[in-house]
């Protein structure tokens, strides 16, 4: 390979991958203990944590405890869940909302100044803290807010991470980790220049948030491609419970948005009542909690009516709440609607199934260290053993910002006894040349969604399977062939991404022969109850 100046390239103690509220708030716990550099690959706003409406999971005030809030995840995680990991969280969830506020980031209050809680699928007491129907971006803002206005933070936007620099050491016990491989920083897309360039770190971590842009209909945002997964899985990390992707069951039906508009499960908590297209409810036939159930269960019973009505979707009627509430409460959706000729309190809400968050990912230990040394994940993109098969609602943003914490800690103690690699090569991109056949890229993608949305969904089979990962294959080795021929870009290496998480997904589901939380194969409908 051919070598630069090493002496230009671009060094920081913490490197961070990704912009959203895991990586943001890390960025701001290490800063003043070494250089700290930021990456996103669109702008500091445009991330998952923008589009969470419903709120963050926490014990507040009494009737609530620990105990309710901790057996309320287990229960959603249908066996799955790392009990340890479960109070972890929920025992932090408190200070790390302090440091929230502190922060800048602001939640509702009721009028006696206490907070104004909301209750969703899945919870036994009211402990969602919420910023009207725009937690997520009320959070983003806080946090981009104080990350800009800190000295010694770089923030580095239009910058993509192409691959993790890693370098394995056979035979011997790497640092502290005890790991064989360890990570040096990573090899970066600049965008405005159309070059890649190489960062150096002590530290790194992956923050890359979600998957479900892979899907084709989704509530996230076109950059969530599996990044950072995609990357570690390349370098021999640990990837984990990739099979348990969650279908919100409530967003907006209008086949005209991507990503889909998310109606928020607070609006169930609200006393939203699911309906079918002829006015009749349904969820009492699928769960004694009726429009309450954990979401696995909700969105299987809006699958199974749409199957069998031949619908296109079902309502969520809030129309027998007073309109002021409404408007108080959901502006935004509210909003929304009515920009469609919707008056949600008059209306009902036309609602469908899309892929919203995943509960697999790089696996993690309790201080967020991943398999590969000196790597971190925290947010979407990690599996933690919280969720385990399917994720209690609001507890996502928790997750995040508490193993933000965890990597934080952990990184501070390790990075002044760390050092750069210098024998790092030059990224190698000889004998390739521009795409010139961007439709190919873009047809690929298409492809890819249509996949995973018809066989690889809610409900699943051997068969569907199987032929998802046939046709996957075909679009692998097409994808393969046109990147050693291509100069990197954006585009073709979130297409490549798409495709190793795709196969992740689909190589987890055939490996497990059961029916589990957010896992349901119909050749195999009686192994676990759903949900419980």
């Amino acid at each position: 390979m051919r070598r630069v100046d090493t002496s230009k390239r671009k060094k920081f103690d913490f490197l961070v991958i990704g912009s959203g509220m895991a990586g943001l708030s890390f960025a701001l716990k290490v800063a003043g203990k070494g250089k700290v550099c930021i990456i996103s690959k669109t702008k500091l706003d445009e991330t998952n944590t923008s589009y969470a409406q419903g709120g963050i999971s926490s014990v507040t005030y009494a009737p609530d405890n620990f105990e309710k809030h901790i057996q309320d995840t287990l229960t959603a995680g249908a066996g799955l869940c790392d009990p340890k990991v479960v109070r972890k969280v929920v025992e932090e969830a408190p200070g790390q909302i302090e440091e929230l506020i502190r922060w800048g980031v602001r939640f509702d209050k009721d009028e006696k100044g206490n907070f104004d809680l909301h209750r969703e699928g899945g919870h036994s007491e009211n402990r969602i803290l919420h910023h009207k129907d725009q937690t997520g971006y009320e959070i983003q803002r806080g946090l981009v807010q104080a990350v800009r206005e800190h000295p010694e933070i770089e923030v580095l936007e239009d910058h993509f991470a192409v691959e993790i620099i890693t370098q394995h050491h056979l035979g011997e016990l790497v640092h502290r980790w005890r790991r064989d491989i360890e990570c040096y920083g990573a090899y970066v897309l600049n965008r405005r220049t159309n070059s890649v360039e190489t960062i150096l770190s002590k530290v790194t971590l992956i923050a890359t948030g979600g998957v479900g842009s892979v899907y084709q209909t989704t509530t996230n945002p076109s950059i969530a491609t599996g990044d950072g997964i995609a990357m570690v899985y390349r370098a021999k990390g640990i990837v984990d419970n990739m099979e348990f992707i969650q279908f919100h069951p409530t967003s907006l039906y209008n086949p005209k948005d991507r990503p889909s508009f998310l109606i928020t499960e607070a609006m169930r908590g609200f006393g939203g009542i699911l309906k079918r297209r002829d006015g009749k409810k349904f969820m009492h036939k699928y769960d004694e909690r009726e429009c309450l159930a954990p979401r696995d269960i909700v969105a299987r019973a809006i699958d199974n009516e749409l199957k069998t009505t031949g619908d296109d979707y079902v309502y969520l009627d809030v129309t027998h709440k007073p309109k002021e509430e409404i408007k108080a409460h959901y502006p935004g959706i509210y909003e929304k609607c009515l920009s469609l000729g919707i008056d949600i309190s008059k209306d009902y809400i036309p609602v469908v199934p899309a892929a919203h968050f995943s509960c697999g990912g790089i696996k993690v230990d309790e201080k967020a260290r991943t398999s590969i040394g000196r790597l971190y994940a925290a947010g979407e993109c990690s599996c933690t053993g919280l969720h385990g098969a399917n994720r209690l609602a609001s507890n996502s943003l928790l997750e995040g910002i508490v193993y933000a914490d965890a990597a934080a800690k952990d990184a501070i103690e390790i990075v002044g006894a760390s050092t750069f690699c210098k024998d790092i090569p030059e990224w190698n991109d000889e004998g390739t040349s521009h795409p010139e056949e961007m439709v190919l890229i873009t047809q690929s993608q298409k492809e890819i969604e249509q996949i995973m949305n018809y066989y690889v969904g809610i409900v699943r089979s051997n068969l569907r399977l199987k032929r998802a990962l046939d046709r996957l294959e075909i679009i692998y080795h097409e994808t393969e062939d046109l990147y050693q021929r291509s100069t990197v870009s954006q585009r073709l290496c979130e297409l490549r991404n798409s495709i190793q998480v795709g196969y992740l997904i689909i190589k987890m589901a055939r490996q497990r022969k059961e029916s589990r939380g957010l896992h349901y194969n119909s050749d195999y409908p009686d192994m676990i109850k759903l949900g419980s």
